[in-house]
């Protein structure tokens, strides 16, 4: 893709010019690609988005406890939710990749995916301020902040509570196998409650498995 088409598709995502185009490209440059990749601005990113989320909900609900609020910020700054983010807007049409990664198939994984919405945000941070990030990120959370809590609730707190709630022990989770290569590992967890049940899942990430198979659990068992 050109830069000029990458320039537009930026333009696009966040209704600004970028005042410095490389922040952008790094932004979109997977680790596979060359020494200069995303990390730096993931790191930076995600935490402008978890203090925008933050203070939005504390002014968009102000009769919810600290709980719910925590919930809500749980589920709508996670790695999944990033990805699907990243889904809606294209972002995996302008990743940069190595070919190693290119095959297997780096382009669709939600980790990836996930890790570049953050570093977009950091990119948007640093060239256009504050207020242009917080613009930038309610633009394409607005929908999902709006959820009810019940359906952005993080599934491991869901499932802790459901366990506690049916006087049942903690649940437990375990990684029982790591598969792929190094730049796109694959993770299968399986989570367990004591007399109930247990379930597998797959993901690019530790954390993304564990999620993935409370969710299965709590769609499979209550």
């Amino acid at each position: 893709m050109s830069r000029s088409a990458f320039t537009d598709w930026i333009v696009e995502i966040t209704g600004k010019k970028p005042l410095t185009p490389n922040l952008y490209t790094r932004a979109a440059t997977h680790g596979s690609h060359g020494d200069k990749d995303y990390q730096r601005l993931e790191f930076l990113g995600d935490r402008v988005l978890g203090l925008v989320i933050a203070d939005h909900l504390y002014r968009e609900f102000p009769k919810e406890p600290e709980g719910q609020l925590s919930q809500r910020l749980n589920g709508l700054v996670s790695g999944h939710v990033c990805g699907q983010v990243a889904k809606d807007i294209g972002v995996g049409d302008h990743i940069l990749l190595g070919k190693q990664a290119r095959d297997d198939g780096a382009r669709q994984s939600m980790k990836v995916l996930g890790d570049v919405m953050e570093s977009l945000i950091g990119a948007v941070y640093l060239d256009h301020g504050m207020d242009a990030a917080r613009s930038f990120i309610l633009l394409h959370w607005k929908s999902r902040i709006t959820q009810p809590v019940d359906d952005i609730r993080h599934p491991k707190s869901a499932l802790q509570e459901w366990a506690a709630s049916n006087n049942r022990k903690v649940p437990e989770y375990e990684l029982i196998e790591k598969s792929g290569p190094h730049h796109d590992l694959k993770f299968t967890v399986r989570v367990s409650v004591n007399k109930i049940g247990e379930v597998q899942a797959t993901a690019s990430a530790i954390q993304a498995a564990e999620t993935e198979a409370a969710k299965k659990f709590l769609e499979k068992f209550t």
